[in-house]
């Protein structure tokens, strides 16, 4: 029985070992596949570990934005450093402090302005060309007017002048009397220093004496000298005469040659004669700078210069040329009946309103009235053969020598 029983534990203990070890078994199966499906859990930080260094990876980003910003700081500072006023005017506070650096800039400002000033002292005029004194033809260059006046403005002034003096003076001729070239070319010379109606009152005797170059170039000296002393510096006058009928006669075959190059050649005859020559006895354009000429043209402001032959290349540059030798006249009597040297009558002026001299002379009417001279005045003019046209309107012939 005893056996039987031990026997029956054996085989239970067997049967308990066996149920054991298969337990056993299967805990350790299911331990090890819980292991198993554990395991992916526990290898999941693992896995997740490089997120875990993703600051790590970020970190050169960061960089990069730090690097940026420093960069951006510093260009900024270069910025400032640039603006040193900026800087200055940063620490002021308040509305006082900024009304006190406002005052301090423009105090600055003002300083720099009164220091810059000084600077255009000397007006800036546009260099002159020099002219040569031997050709016809004025230079075409001139300054502009040293006082302001635009080129433009100063060829329409003078222009307007111009139109003014031939409405007042539609006669106007040259007051010399004379017949033919020679007569014209010879009374010119002996107009120097003296007047034309003194040139007038001369000239009849001795073209009835000599009325040819060759008569002239053969007469005694003496007895020139004495019809021609009444013109003064009668000498040297007789001379002048004398030597230009030779020379028309050995050079141009007695007759007056055409050319400017020409007539400069003769004794005693320069630009200013030639030009009237020209002008009068072979309709050729010249203008004619005499004392009157030089006077008014410089009172206009049309030039400042004083050699006759810069006057006639700034003038003409101021015209056509086709105006030349009307220009020289009205010029010339204006000059000898109203814009007078000494005390011209400004009163009584046609062109006052265009006139920079308005107010040298006379300005009361009545007064400048008296001043008048020649036709204007209601006197006989230079000339004693004078043209119809100045007869008609209302001029007077001069009375020969001797005649009071």
């Amino acid at each position: 029985m005893s056996a039987e029983r031990d026997s029956a534990v054996g085989e239970q203990i067997s049967d308990g070992g066996r149920e054991t070890a298969k337990a056993a078994k299967t805990a350790a199966a299911g331990g090890s596949a819980s292991a198993k499906k554990a395991a992916p859990a526990r290898k999941t930080p693992a896995r997740k570990t490089p997120a875990r260094k993703t600051p790590a990876r970020k970190t050169p980003a960061k960089k990069a934005t730090a690097q940026k910003a420093t960069a951006q700081k510093a260009t900024a500072k270069k910025a400032t450093a640039k603006k040193p006023a900026a800087k200055k005017a940063a620490p002021a506070r308040g509305p006082a402090a900024k009304q006190a650096s406002a005052r301090k800039a423009a105090a600055a400002k003002s300083s720099a302005a009164l220091k810059k000033a000084p600077a255009p002292r000397k007006q800036v005029v546009a260099p002159k060309k020099a002219t040569a004194s031997v050709p016809a033809a004025p230079a075409k260059t001139v300054a502009a007017h040293p006082q302001g006046e635009s080129r433009t403005a100063l060829v329409r002034r003078a222009r307007r002048i111009n139109r003014e003096l031939a409405e007042v003076y539609p006669y106007a001729h040259p007051e010399l009397d004379f017949e033919n070239p020679f007569q014209l070319v010879v009374a010119t010379v002996l107009s120097a220093q003296t007047t034309d109606l003194r040139v007038n009152q001369t000239t009849p005797a001795l073209f009835a004496k000599y009325p040819t170059p060759e008569d002239l170039a053969a007469a005694d000296p003496e007895e020139v000298e004495e019809i021609l002393r009444p013109t003064g510096f009668f000498r040297a006058k007789t001379k002048s005469v004398i030597g230009l009928s030779k020379a028309l006669v050995e050079q141009f075959g007695g007759e007056v040659p055409c050319r400017l190059e020409d007539l400069v050649k003769l004794p005693g005859v320069g630009r200013k004669t030639a030009f009237v020559v020209l002008g009068n006895a072979f309709g050729r354009p010249g203008i004619t700078v005499d004392t009157h000429f030089q006077r008014l043209v410089r009172r206009w402001k049309w030039t400042d210069e004083t050699d006759p032959d810069k006057i006639e290349a700034a003038v003409g540059a101021l015209f056509p040329k086709s105006d030349w030798t009307d220009l020289s006249h009205h010029v010339i009597w204006h000059g000898r009946r109203i814009c007078h040297a000494r005390k011209p009558a400004c009163g009584a002026c046609p062109i006052a309103p265009l006139c920079p001299a308005y107010g040298e002379g006379e300005t009361d009417p009545e007064k400048a009235e008296k001043l008048l001279k020649y036709e204007k005045a209601g006197r006989p003019g230079q000339r004693l053969r004078p043209p119809q046209a100045y007869l008609d309107a209302g001029g007077r012939a001069a009375p020969p020598l001797g005649a009071g």
